[in-house]
């Protein structure tokens, strides 16, 4: 997937209290160093080094690209999805508990991100496809049925199982979610997911499995 690799991505300008104190070596000399990790980088970051933040851009646009791409398929949107992301990060790096597990969090990110934009999608799709209908049968005057279309009751009752799925989807744990959608949407191996979340692999297994459990006797009724 080297084509889709992200472009520079630009950093917005956010207002920061910055405490000399905690601060020690700064500048741009200090943020050329390529041995320092992610920890040191939101820290040098948070104190004025914007270099830094390149370097955390440089370092993780590439995967987090990947992943935007294989939720949405589409590079476009996969593209969009991932500067945001970043502009997201940059805007929010102070909120970040742990900032050696800035990879994952990112990446959480750019997943929901792309989550959000396939469902707003797949909205867009649906509402265009009743139009569709609605606007030829308008012309002809005449309801005639599709053979190749599902009746309006199958259109409604598929609309709301999927409405259930997404409803039942998003209230999963925030961990569990990011596991199962990176797993059976973005299709990662288990052990990216792992790194991606800062997890083992087990850990991850049982998080998509106990989901999957979850779903399944959530929607026992409509499935």
């Amino acid at each position: 997937m080297s084509e889709l690799c992200a472009p520079n991505v630009p950093v917005v300008s956010v207002s920061r209290n910055i405490d000399p104190m905690a601060c020690g070596e700064s500048g741009p000399e200090a943020a050329k160093r390529h041995d320092r990790g992610d920890a040191d980088l939101v820290a040098a970051t948070l104190c004025g080094e914007l270099p830094a933040f390149d370097e955390l851009v440089g370092r993780y646009q590439r995967r987090a690209v990947a992943v935007a791409y294989r939720l949405l398929n589409n590079r476009d949107d996969a593209m969009e999805v991932v500067q945001d992301a970043f502009l997201r990060a940059y805007e929010k790096l102070d909120s970040l508990s742990k900032p050696g597990h800035f990879g994952a969090w990112l990446l959480r990110i750019v997943s929901n991100l792309a989550l959000n934009r396939r469902r707003a999608r797949a909205l867009r799709q649906t509402a265009s496809l009743e139009e569709m209908s609605e606007s030829r049968q308008g012309r002809s005057g005449i309801n005639r049925p599709d053979p190749r279309a599902v009746t309006g009751e199958a259109a409604a009752s598929a609309k709301e199982v999927k409405r259930l799925i997404d409803q039942a989807v998003n209230e999963l744990p925030e961990l569990q979610r990011q596991a199962l959608m990176m797993f059976t949407t973005a299709k990662l191996p288990q052990k990216e997911i792992a790194k991606l979340l800062g997890i083992s692999v087990e850990a991850v297994k049982w998080h998509v499995f106990d989901a999957r459990r979850k779903l399944k006797d959530r929607l026992k009724d409509y499935l």
